[in-house]
């Protein structure tokens, strides 16, 4: 006879475990299930980590704003389980180069609303803030083994600079965070554990087959299994309705030495975002500095049909991309003869907003698509998520009326129905890994 339990998690990376969490804390039994061998070995472990609030739409950026409180309290976040060992949050500030992508007019009015402090910087201002940066405009991205990639720029870049942004400096640490204290509130995790099979019996409650040889029947199922979420909704018969798709793509982060005289008087300089020639830049501590990319449309992307295959090594072509990018807005950036970094792949939607919704089948639900730009939001992805999950499951229409979220640190109203499944494409999106 299968083991029963009131919620099945797939996925124990940063946001399956913040849902799991929240859940466990408002007394369901959640089951956790990840292939992997330990929390926020998958995707999560690939993240830059950023925490910014630069995003195309309101209620993306409100998420954003309210999880970074989150970060600031992070043992508060986690209810002060006893492990000293958790992850920790740099506040170093963000700067987002001027680029007609993301106009600042339309960020700048978003951040008003919502109340994000902000600088604006002109070119002068830019230059001055730090040291050695070429403000040249060169949009669009070009590739780096072109001529015009190295054309004198004609005209200059300002910025906005917003000085509450920061990273995390350990992302696989803060899933195992949200892993113990979903464990502390008497969440249960099954590691190195496949789904072979799930379907939805006659009663609506789900029952899900893992390569143990166990079956688990549960009412609510939350896919949270990032680069492997769409097979899941395939294999559970979900999916049909949903207007905005996902599929894997394979990423890379490089690091490297920062420029020197980046870091002074014991402050980390500022993370870039450089939509203007396709990449970003985080430092790091100790030294370090890491850079990605913004997916330029000169750069093929990487889609992987399966995860599992997916090439684990970083590549000399794509570091040489990225790094030489960096390079050209830092010139005083060393470029090391021998890549080092990480590869990934990420669970991208199609306009790189998150799914966070239920599905067409009841009990049901995703918190997909989320890879690159969802980490910083994971922290209250795991309370929208048992919000709706409560509404729902009592009987709300969140199609038809959404649930509406609010922040407790910052009293902003997040609609859900931002991240609906069924949501008209953002044509505001960077269509970028920015959002």
């Amino acid at each position: 006879m299968p083991r029963s339990t009131d919620v099945i998690v797939v996925g124990a990376g940063v946001i399956g475990n913040s849902v799991a969490y929240e859940l466990a804390a408002q007394g369901y039994r959640v089951l956790v299930i990840d292939k992997e061998g330990g929390s926020g070995f998958g995707s999560t472990s690939a993240s830059s980590a950023i925490i910014r609030f630069n995003y195309s739409t309101f209620d993306g950026m409100a998420t954003a704003w309210e999880a970074a409180q989150c970060w600031k309290k992070w043992p508060e976040h986690l209810g002060n389980v006893g492990s000293t060992d958790v992850a920790r949050f740099t506040e170093c500030g963000m700067v987002f180069l001027d680029v007609d992508l993301a106009p600042r007019e339309r960020t700048v009015r978003l951040f008003d609303e919502i109340g994000v402090k902000y600088e604006l910087w002109d070119s002068t201002t830019l230059a001055d803030r730090i040291p050695g940066i070429d403000v040249g405009k060169y949009y669009p991205p070009k590739p780096v083994d072109s001529d015009s990639f190295y054309a004198d720029a004609d005209a200059s870049l300002g910025a906005v600079f917003t000085p509450e942004a920061g990273f995390v400096d350990d992302p696989q640490l803060a899933a195992a965070n949200l892993g113990a204290a979903a464990a502390a509130k008497g969440a249960v995790h099954s590691f190195r554990t496949r789904v072979t099979h799930i379907e939805q019996q006659a009663s609506g409650h789900w029952m899900v087959q893992l390569d143990n040889g166990d079956t688990v029947e549960a009412p609510i199922v939350v896919n949270a299994a990032g680069p492997w979420s769409g097979t899941l909704n395939e294999m559970a018969g979900v999916g049909a309705d949903f207007t905005v798709t996902v599929r894997p793509l394979r990423q890379e982060v490089h690091h490297v030495a920062a420029p020197g005289g980046y870091n002074q008087q014991a402050r980390l300089g500022p993370m870039i975002a450089d939509l203007d020639l396709g990449t970003y830049m985080r430092p790091d501590q100790g030294g370090g500095f890491l850079i990605g990319g913004t997916e330029p449309e000169c750069d093929p992307l990487e889609w992987i049909d399966d995860p599992d295959r997916a090439n684990p090594n970083r590549t000399a072509d794509r570091f040489q991309a990225q790094v030489l990018r960096a390079a050209r807005r830092l010139p005083h950036l060393p470029v090391p003869f021998q890549p080092r970094g990480i590869a990934g792949v990420y669970d991208a939607a199609s306009d790189w907003t998150p799914i966070y919704d239920r599905t067409d089948r009841p009990g049901f639900y995703v918190a997909m698509g989320t890879s690159g730009n969802q980490f910083k939001n994971a922290p209250v992805v795991g309370r929208i998520l048992a919000t709706l999950i409560e509404k729902v499951e009592a009987g709300h229409d969140h199609d038809v009326d959404p649930v509406v979220y609010t922040g407790p640190h910052t009293g902003v109203k997040i609609d859900l129905g931002s991240f609906s499944r069924r949501r008209e494409f953002n044509a505001e999106s960077t269509g970028t890994v920015l959002g």
